[in-house]
């Protein structure tokens, strides 16, 4: 089974109309596949991102250029993980790769379900772009990539995938900035064992480093453990007056800040995009709320252009979700899919011609205002929000701009 759950499906149509060739061989409908978590802790933000995609694609009609737009979303979690699973992930790449009508693959959520479904389009020729995924070695070596990356995620030898949120070394950077405005002085680094939370913990440390600030330790956390009490008498003793967890709330985030809290109830505890959530924010009580510090690529709507203003009013009235209760990467879902549309407008239903626009991307007025997509995939977008937790909710702080 491979999960596919359809969510507004923008246009119908026989996926063999108009007969063979690339990324839908001629046929007038199109498809773009969606990929994200839609079980467990995961699954609230994961939504907010597709109605940000469907909202965009209403928006254009349900077209690009002279090509309907069939949207399906699939689901790359599993109830037994109750997170992303591998086998589900290569499950949905597998069947956009196999289904000719495909021009485009949003996802995934996350880094290390990315690394997985990136060669699988690769080697289809399908254009593939994430709302979220923030590890550097999907796209480019260097500090907080591993060795291999990112070449081994392209076996066909040219670039397929690309991201609409700018990568880790910026966000590590705004986070040792984030540390510095708040008085840390010493701070204990930790991951949870996936691409993701190992790249973000990377890239965070050389950039609290650069920064003067001291590192008192690392180390990794089992997201299936119980509770983290001993990793909180470990860190205690070290004597760092902060801790950040790199890593996503999947795996246990809200039960390790509540362990750490207890340990250390006068750190502060930051967190990267990965925990960036209100429903993050829910899981864990007032007293931790307030030692909590967390980053986001989304800043408050009020500092986004007109057109990222108007989309959180165009969302608020679609959804009928109060604003800030909309998961920060609502915004990028919308961009994500926004900036499929145009390639697919510029390539129609040649798959190399779309993946060469988005490389060729240039948006003077986008939601997220105005960026360029590098040679290596990636936005040249570098603004980070600095968040705190109030209320079970995520509050804006300010506006980071971080220097790499």
């Amino acid at each position: 089974m491979l999960g596919a759950l359809v969510l507004g499906v923008a246009a119908c149509g026989d996926s063999d109309d108009g007969g063979g060739g690339s990324g839908g061989g001629g046929a007038k409908t199109l498809t773009i596949y969606s990929s994200l978590p839609l079980q467990g802790a995961s699954r609230p933000q994961s939504e907010d991102v597709i109605r940000g995609e469907k909202l965009a694609l209403k928006q254009a009609g349900n077209k690009a250029g002279d090509f309907k737009i069939k949207y399906v979303s699939l689901d790359d979690a599993t109830a037994a993980a109750g997170k992303w699973e591998a086998g589900q992930t290569s499950a949905n790449a597998r069947k956009a790769a196999q289904d000719d009508t495909t021009i485009a693959y949003l996802g995934e959520f996350n880094s290390g379900a990315s690394a997985i479904s990136i060669p699988i389009n690769n080697e289809a020729g399908i254009l593939q772009v994430s709302p979220s995924n923030t590890a550097l070695g999907l796209t480019k070596s260097g500090a907080g990539a591993e060795k291999g990356e990112p070449d081994k995620y392209y076996p066909a030898g040219a670039r397929t995938y690309g991201r609409v949120v700018p990568v880790d070394t910026i966000q590590g950077a705004a986070l040792a900035q984030y540390m510095k405005d708040e008085g840390v002085t010493s701070v204990y680094i930790l991951d949870d064992k996936e691409v993701y939370g190992q790249g973000v913990a990377k890239t965070t440390q050389s950039a609290a480093e650069k920064a003067g600030l001291k590192v008192a330790g690392s180390d990794s956390w089992d997201g299936k453990a119980s509770n983290y009490r001993a990793l909180g008498a470990k860190i205690e003793a070290s004597g760092a007056d902060a801790v950040f967890a790199g890593g996503i709330i999947d795996n246990n985030g809200p039960q390790l800040f509540k362990d750490l809290n207890a340990a250390l109830p006068d750190a502060k505890l930051f967190g990267p995009d990965g925990l960036a959530t209100n429903d993050f924010t829910k899981e864990i009580p007032a007293k931790v709320q307030k030692q909590t510090y967390l980053t986001a690529p989304t800043v408050s709507p009020d500092e986004l252009p007109p057109a990222g203003q108007k989309f959180y009013a165009d969302y608020q009235k679609e959804y009928g979700e109060a604003q800030d209760a909309i998961d920060p990467y609502a915004v990028y879902g919308y961009e994500a899919m926004s900036v499929v549309i145009d390639a697919v407008k510029t390539g129609g239903d040649d798959r190399k011609a779309v993946i060469e626009a988005f490389f060729n991307t240039k948006r003077s007025d986008s939601v997220l205002g105005p960026y360029e997509i590098d040679d290596d995939g990636d936005t040249t977008l570098t603004l980070y929000g600095a968040y705190t937790a109030k209320g079970g909710k995520l509050v804006f702080n300010q506006a980071l701009k971080p220097q790499t």
